[in-house]
């Protein structure tokens, strides 16, 4: 590759530095280094390592932009409008997808419910948790042409009520359309200084990991990839993505039974991989901490979410050695309803940061996207303050410095909750150049201050 001269750069620090970027590392850092290499002025501005989203949904968050959105509404009459505008502008029998649905809205939905507002059209409804699509009749029916799979509900009748729980994989087989298109999603993580992404879908198998894998070749998401899934996976041996933890998901009404969960853990060690489990509610957190205890925790087994943590439960996570993976935008985006529907005894169990740290519990932040959004300036913000989107405090004993708060997205994707990278030679050029000194950055993080970020010692974006 040709080498790249970084110049006037803060590095740890110190200011004007230049920084030589060669076969992708960095190969020098000083005062005025010489050489032909093309230059980039850096005009005194911070460069840290490359941002880690630890957990995202890529494809789903690449979807979102062809979704209607309803994280916003606020009632069933807001419900109804936002979703007849979005049909209104469609042709009856087309499909309408939207998400972020949430039963304080509009109660809970069924396919009777969907039909009332979308009798002429195709409408599937996405929970804001991902867990459950409810869809309408034609919807149903568009779908079963070939049967029904047992994520369906059905009522006491045994008819299907529209509600299908964790059916992500079935549906995206039985709609057989064109994958979406990764490279805007691409561009905005770069954009947010993100140079390395795990994606955290448990429904990953070999088709959609080669998906992923052409997708990163191509350059239309120029991240380095990390791929769970429920499944064994094999990387390819052009490195394109690398396999992640196994993911075992939990839902608290449906939770598996102890001796399956175990076996569930034991199946993921011969492969060699970690086990990653999604833990949002306390019952699930105890149901994995007492399986990890029978089965055995190792290096690298994650907790994702960790949404409600007992304190209690915190000395076991330690002693276990296991990572936390979790989001501090939920605290900022899902604040003011956490504040309504949780005991006010246990808000300062949501979304832990601090109390984890001080415990020795490795640490990391991710977005969840699409979720919450992508943002990771955003997370940082959410961290530092424990303010909802109205300006409500949530456990402020949780609250990080901004520093700490950086460093939750700058460890090594293969090892979250681990160091922080530094810019240092030897490392790999995977890079996030921000406007003006980390000092000022940190004052108040936000995704504009990003000025460039390089990965592979390859320029992706560049603000101006």
């Amino acid at each position: 590759m040709a080498g790249l001269i970084l110049r006037n750069v803060e590095v740890a620090g110190r200011a004007g530095q230049d920084v030589r970027l060669q076969d992708g590392q960095v190969a020098e850092i000083g005062e005025r280094l010489s050489g032909a290499e093309e230059g980039f002025d850096g005009r005194g501005g911070a460069l840290v390592p490359g941002l880690v989203d630890h957990h995202i949904h890529l494809l789903a968050t690449a979807a979102q932009a062809q979704s209607l959105r309803l994280e916003t509404v606020r009632d069933a009459g807001q419900f109804e409008r936002r979703l007849g505008e979005a049909l209104a502008a469609r042709p009856p029998g087309s499909w309408l997808r939207a998400t972020g649905y949430h039963e304080r809205m509009a109660g809970d939905l069924d396919r009777d419910a969907l039909d009332r507002i979308a009798p002429d059209h195709r409408l599937r409804v996405q929970h804001q948790t991902g867990s459950l699509w409810i869809l309408n009749s034609r919807a149903l029916a568009a779908l079963t042409t070939d049967g029904v799979p047992p994520e369906a509900e059905r009522d006491a009748a045994g008819r299907l009520t529209g509600r299908l729980w964790r059916g992500d994989a079935w549906m995206r087989t039985q709609l057989a359309a064109d994958p979406p298109d990764l490279a805007p999603l691409g561009r905005t993580l770069a954009a947010f200084g993100i140079t390395d992404v795990t994606d955290a879908s448990a429904t990953t198998e070999a088709a959609t990991a080669a998906l992923l894998a052409q997708a990163h070749r191509l350059g239309a998401m120029p991240q380095h990839l990390t791929l769970m899934s429920a499944g064994p996976l094999t990387a390819p041996e052009d490195a394109a993505y690398q396999v992640g933890p196994v993911k075992i998901l939990l839902d608290d009404a449906r939770l598996p039974d102890l001796d399956a969960f175990v076996a569930r853990i034991a199946e993921a060690r011969p492969q060699g991989r970690a086990v990653a489990v999604h833990c949002v509610t306390a019952a699930e957190l105890a149901l994995a901490l007492a399986a990890f205890e029978v089965a055995g925790a190792r290096a690298g087994d994650r907790i994702e979410h960790g949404g409600v943590i007992p304190a209690a439960a915190i000395p076991v996570l330690r002693a276990m050695g296991l990572t936390v993976v979790t989001q501090p935008t939920f605290i900022f985006e899902r604040g003011d309803r956490y504040l309504a529907d949780v005991a006010p005894a246990e808000q300062a169990d949501l979304y832990r940061c601090a109390s984890l740290l001080a415990a020795g519990t490795p640490l990391a932040a991710s977005s969840d996207a699409p979720y919450a959004s992508p943002d990771p300036w955003r997370g940082m913000r959410s961290a530092i303050a424990r303010r909802t989107e109205r300006g409500r405090a949530i456990g402020l004993c949780e609250q990080v410095d901004p520093r700490t708060a950086l460093d939750l997205y700058l460890a090594d994707r293969r090892a979250p909750g681990g160091p922080a990278r530094r810019v240092a030679v030897g490392a790999p050029a995977d890079l996030c150049l921000l406007v003006g000194p980390l000092r000022d950055v940190l004052a108040e993080p936000c995704a504009e201050r990003v000025r460039a970020t390089f990965i592979a010692g390859q320029l992706v974006f560049a603000a101006d």
